[in-house]
């Protein structure tokens, strides 16, 4: 996942730099080439303006599991319907994360600027005025994979704002490098040296019940932002944080639903679950292939269920990697970028739909003419 992610950026810094020959020739030329755009990430095709902010939250009462000594600590982003746009457009990450991500990267370039991913283009804006709801906004909580930054989901979080959800992805400190607060540098990957993924099913199960317990509290820790409703909350993760969905079910009530994108199975399988469950996959994840895991867990899940791939994807088709390995040259998989991110948008959203708001959503009864990509299995 960090090899594709820092070959993605290789080819996007080549775009935004100029090596000394060329800037010499440039000098000579009456009338030098445009400079390349930015990549910018699918505009969200809901009807609301996005808003976002970070919110930085400190839990006393827990250590954290990754360094002793200290308190849990994380940041998270939210994104969320905004009443109208801010003039300031939301960063995808900050210099600081990019560097501190990229700093370890030893294929990467000398020439190649380390706050190179500060440059992806969103579509969201800060201290937008959210808008109000009745009762609250549903919200879905995302878990990005293991040491990839939350930011590589921001293009579902804001196709899901825009259709009304509160969307909150949590950047668990010490599983991934680049996770920048507010008073001190960013924190690096310190999990990466364990690969203990019962540990880090286990830690981000009680990382989203915390999250819950100060978003949606009688107190929210998010100042300014809209009333949550705790009764309809639902998680996407990919990866690691896909496999941390069941966990943090099992966990926590509140999480009624949930979608695995792409992530192995870690945990007992001796606990029924009751929940709906949707996984979504590459071709690799079929009924009795190389992972074992979405066999054993899909007997154990009791209640709505859902096992879907997606023909021609790899394992971060799922992610903003998608679309933006297209926009620099370098695709993730054999499926188009941008089609690769409309499939993840539509099922998950309409997962959500179903499950958080009650409504019909025909695209998870069965195969769709509209994206003969996805397949259905039945084992």
């Amino acid at each position: 996942m960090r090899r594709t992610l820092l070959a993605a950026c290789a080819a996007l810094a080549a775009t935004l730099t100029v090596s000394a020959p060329a800037a010499a020739a440039r000098a000579e030329a009456p009338s030098p080439p445009p400079r390349a755009a930015a990549p910018e990430l699918p505009a969200p095709t809901g009807k609301h303006p996005v808003g976002m902010a970070a919110v930085h939250l400190k839990d006393a009462d827990r250590a954290d599991p990754w360094v002793p000594g200290q308190r849990r600590e994380l940041m998270v982003s939210v994104w969320y319907p905004a009443a109208k746009p801010s003039g300031t457009r939301a960063p995808y990450m900050t210099a600081d994360e990019s560097r501190t991500y990229l700093g370890g990267a030893e294929d990467l370039p000398p020439e190649v600027p380390k706050e190179v991913l500060s440059t992806v283009v969103t579509h969201a804006t800060v201290r937008a005025a959210p808008v109000r709801a009745r009762g609250g906004l549903p919200l879905v909580v995302l878990s990005p994979g293991f040491g990839m930054p939350r930011a590589t989901l921001t293009g579902l979080a804001e196709e899901l704002a825009s259709r009304g959800y509160a969307v909150a992805a949590i950047g668990h400190n010490y599983e991934a490098d680049g996770i920048s607060f507010p008073d001190g540098p960013p924190t690096t990957c310190v999990a990466c040296a364990h690969r203990d993924y019962l540990k880090v099913g286990a830690v981000r199960a009680a990382d989203v019940s915390f999250v819950l317990d100060e978003l949606t509290g009688e107190r929210p820790a998010w100042r300014g932002g809209p009333r949550l409703d705790s009764g309809r909350v639902a998680m996407v993760g990919h990866s690691a944080g896909g496999f941390s969905t069941v966990p943090a079910m099992l966990r926590d009530a509140r999480v009624r639903a949930a979608v695995d994108m792409d992530g192995n199975f870690h945990f007992p399988n001796d606990t029924p679950l009751d929940r709906p469950l949707l996984m979504l996959g590459r071709p690799s994840h079929v009924p009795g292939g190389p992972d074992p895991t979405w066999d054993e867990t899909w007997t154990e899940c009791t209640g709505w269920k859902r096992w879907l791939t997606v023909d021609d994807t790899e394992h971060t088709s799922f992610t903003d990697l998608a679309p933006l390995g297209k926009r620099l040259g370098l695709p993730q998989q054999r499926l188009d970028g941008d089609r690769a991110d409309a499939v993840t948008r539509a099922y998950v959203t309409a997962f959500v739909d179903t499950h958080l708001r009650g409504r019909n959503a025909p695209l998870l009864t069965g195969p769709s003419a509209r994206f003969p990509e996805v397949r259905f299995h039945r084992p």
